[in-house]
């Protein structure tokens, strides 16, 4: 491998930009040897191949900033917008995730056909169900027949 290779693949497993990626002088004859990239994976962990440092540059109002809302400044009510589900995190996509997962649970070991996984899939899409425990309550009402054993198991999927 030539030196260039050596580092355009240590760019693709470091995850870096091949203009951070750095050769010891000393290493070089190594480098240029490296045929594969275990070999390039070798030369990384005895570090004849490393990374600079990663620059970030955050301006000195941001760092103040920072600083401020870590001691717990500039979070009152007045600097709140949105709803407080809006700021919260994505707790509809877990809920969604965890409902899709069962459904799929279910349709992979045959205990619901295709067409009663769509019609629940479109169920859980349009955010009928608040919990796990409310979406196998309705298949459990539409003649599913799940029994306690499995749904237990269900639950904490």
């Amino acid at each position: 491998m030539s030196v260039k290779l050596t580092r355009r693949v240590a760019s693709d497993i470091m995850k870096r930009g091949e203009t951070s990626i750095r050769i010891k002088p000393s290493a070089m004859d190594d480098a240029k040897k490296a045929i594969t990239r275990e070999d390039v994976k070798d030369l990384i962990k005895k570090g004849s191949i490393y990374a600079i440092v990663e620059k970030h540059n955050a301006s000195k109002y941001g760092k103040e900033l920072k600083k401020k809302r870590a001691e717990g400044r500039k979070r009152g009510p007045g600097r709140k917008k949105g709803t407080k589900k809006a700021r919260g995190t994505a707790s509809h996509m877990k809920r969604m995730r965890s409902q899709r997962r069962i459904l799929a649970a279910l349709k992979t070991d045959n205990t619901i056909d295709n067409e009663q996984y769509k019609t629940f899939y479109a169920l859980v899409k349009g955010g009928t169900f608040q919990t796990k425990a409310t979406l196998l309550n309705y298949i459990r009402s539409k003649g599913v027949g799940i029994n306690d054993e499995r749904l237990e198991k269900l639950k904490h999927i």
